[in-house]
């Protein structure tokens, strides 16, 4: 079973991996179709986007005023709920449903009044429904710079505890990595070097090595190539001249099944890197241009 922290790792990766498709290739938005509500419309990231001078406004607004209870980005905070997904926001049109509640407050929740004009409201709601529609349609998300950790302290780890160096070296077979890959591959191939590749990413390079198997048989028979599935039931592989080979493993009693996985350094460091050796390390990997 994986850690706890490598599954989170590598939720948060597939979904960076996915934003960066939609960076690279934007996916053009489809019309609504005829007859769903305005608030399903938003909620599916299909409404027209909001006027980006309305948005900026209304985030200064929102950030100014707002953003203590409810957080920057409206998510929730301090005491106060979600509004991205509120029923309200999601009904709103050009502040009808929060202007009121903006303007005279929600005293026994603990939201006070804003004498706001009918201008900053609208812009508050351009905000909001801009929040909204990122939710529906998280494939439009932007991804921001990955590069955030520090490249001494992810020197120390590729030489140290990661024991990196044992299988690469920055002259040799990682030289000038960094100009191979964007960042978030480059991260990807050394979290994930065995799903590393989606259909559409850019620069993903060779395919990982296949791992090898060898299964003796108890009665002294051997046989070896490119493992094709093992489990807990049955192992099975490709034999050099490209031939099926399987079995069952309580139908085989004395069966052994040596696994020969070239990258099973990356997978057991994946169950201990920190957060912070993931970032230290991509971005020592970056400097190898």
């Amino acid at each position: 079973m994986l850690h706890a922290k490598a599954i989170h790792a590598g939720a948060l990766l597939l979904g960076v991996m996915a934003m960066q498709l939609s960076a690279q290739t934007p996916p053009a938005k489809k019309p609504a179709p005829p007859g769903l509500p305005p608030d399903v419309i938003k909620m599916l990231g299909m409404a027209p986007p909001e006027d980006p001078a309305a948005v900026e406004r209304g985030t200064k607004e929102f950030v100014t005023n707002c953003a203590f209870c409810h957080g920057s980005s409206a998510t929730g905070g301090e005491g106060g709920p979600d509004l991205v997904r509120s029923v309200l926001v999601m009904h709103d049109e050009k502040g009808d449903k929060i202007g009121p509640v903006i303007l005279q407050g929600r005293p026994q929740k603990g939201m006070p009044k804003f004498p706001m004009s009918e201008a900053q409201i609208a812009d508050i709601s351009a905000f909001l429904r801009a929040q909204v529609q990122k939710k529906g349609n998280r494939m439009t998300y932007e991804i921001q710079n990955v590069i955030t950790g520090d490249p001494h302290a992810g020197e120390a780890y590729f030489t140290g505890a990661g024991k990196c160096n044992s299988c690469h070296s920055p002259s040799g077979d990682l030289a000038g990595i960094a100009n191979k890959y964007d960042a978030v591959t480059l991260q990807s191939r050394f979290l994930y070097p065995k799903t590393f590749t989606f259909p559409g990413m850019p620069k993903v390079g060779p395919p990982p090595p296949p791992t090898k198997v060898t299964v003796r048989l108890s009665s002294g028979e051997s046989f070896s190539g490119t493992l094709k599935h093992v489990d807990d039931f049955s192992v099975s592989l490709y034999d050099s001249s490209g031939e099926y080979h399987s079995w069952l493993l309580d139908r085989n009693p004395g069966i052994k099944v040596e696994i020969h996985d070239p990258l099973a350094a990356h997978i057991e460091l994946l169950q201990k890197y920190s957060d912070t050796d993931m970032h230290n390390v991509l971005a020592y990997l970056e400097t190898l241009k």
